[in-house]
């Protein structure tokens, strides 16, 4: 499989990156034996890049999968930990649970958090910046869906690595229009950063037009890896020939985009906890003051998942 070069870091990555969100608790659920079956199957059909979070819930997962391959592939993780000491947890959990002796690309997890999120977020910098020159960490990052947070990151210079929500609709998009989201991009990629997208498919709410958006995010200039959410060995098999060049290829998956999140109606409690996690805007009360998640905007990130208390939402 084509790998590509992350920036300046010199971290050589797969142009097909395995999503970890799916087969988590944030949705399908999988055991970690199923789970880890899926990931190795990915890294024996030559995908050697790995993207995760703490909030996934998947670094067992992942651990178990690494039991079953010979290599050690690129694994990008990411918090949301705010302070130096929140971090530092953080790191340090994601090293113990996924038996590792470094982590190659650790993010500051920033999806919906605005332009002022270097500064609220400073004390957790410095702790990574602090573990990459312990050499427990190779590459710090962001992972954003916000498209002054990316133009931002490319004058930081303590970010090497950028994770970019972009797809050719614009979908999960924050300040700006996946047009916006390509300069900023661009403005990232000459000052050296790393890059490598997330929910080219919408969150496999696209998946049915699978290959005008790998089209148009491979057309992109700057040879960027790909994050794909995988939830099965059937998912694994069509993007692996796909990004090994085969086209017109029968049999498109439609187990993924076929779920859709959904609440609970009489479970939920109308908090509203689920309208503030979500990014997107898919989110709001209906007439009964109940949650309704707007499937044409929804990208299945899992997040409004992880902050309901009352556990009423699901992918179902």
């Amino acid at each position: 499989m084509n790998k590509t070069v992350l920036g300046n870091t010199g971290i050589e990555v797969t142009k097909l990156c395995f999503g970890a969100l799916p087969l988590g608790p944030l949705q399908k659920n999988l055991s970690v034996e199923e789970g880890a079956e899926i990931i190795a199957y990915a890294l024996k059909r030559g995908v050697n890049f790995i993207d995760t979070a703490q909030m996934y819930g998947t670094y067992p997962h992942i651990k178990a999968a690494l039991e079953k391959v010979d290599f050690l592939p690129v694994i990008a993780t990411k918090s949301t930990a705010e302070t130096y000491e929140s971090m530092g947890k953080a790191v340090n959990e994601a090293l113990e649970q996924m038996g590792l002796d470094h982590i190659d690309i650790f993010h500051l997890h920033a999806a919906r958090v605005d332009t002022d999120v270097f500064d609220k977020r400073e004390g957790a910098l410095r702790c990574l910046l602090d573990y990459k020159k312990k050499g427990k960490i190779k590459a710090i990052g962001i992972s954003t869906h916000n498209v002054k947070v990316v133009d931002l990151a490319a004058e930081k210079e303590e970010i090497d690595v950028v994770f970019a929500l972009i797809n050719k609709i614009g979908r999960g998009i924050i300040n700006g229009t996946a047009k916006d989201m390509e300069e900023a991009m661009e403005h990232c990629r000459k000052n050296g950063k790393g890059i490598y997208l997330m929910k080219v498919l919408g969150g496999g709410t696209m998946i049915d037009d699978y290959d005008d958006c790998m089209e148009y995010a491979m057309s992109l200039p700057g040879d960027y890896s790909i994050a794909v959410g995988m939830i099965s060995k059937e998912e694994v098999d069509y993007n692996v020939r796909y990004f090994n060049g085969e086209r017109n290829l029968e049999g498109i998956i439609t187990i993924k985009n076929r779920k859709i999140v959904k609440v609970s109606q009489v479970m939920c409690k109308s908090c509203g906890t689920c309208i503030d996690a979500c990014h997107s805007d898919a989110i709001s009360f209906d007439e009964n003051e109940k949650a309704y998640i707007d499937p044409s905007k929804c990208i299945q990130c899992g997040y409004c998942i992880a902050a309901c208390p009352e556990f009423s939402i699901r992918v179902v």
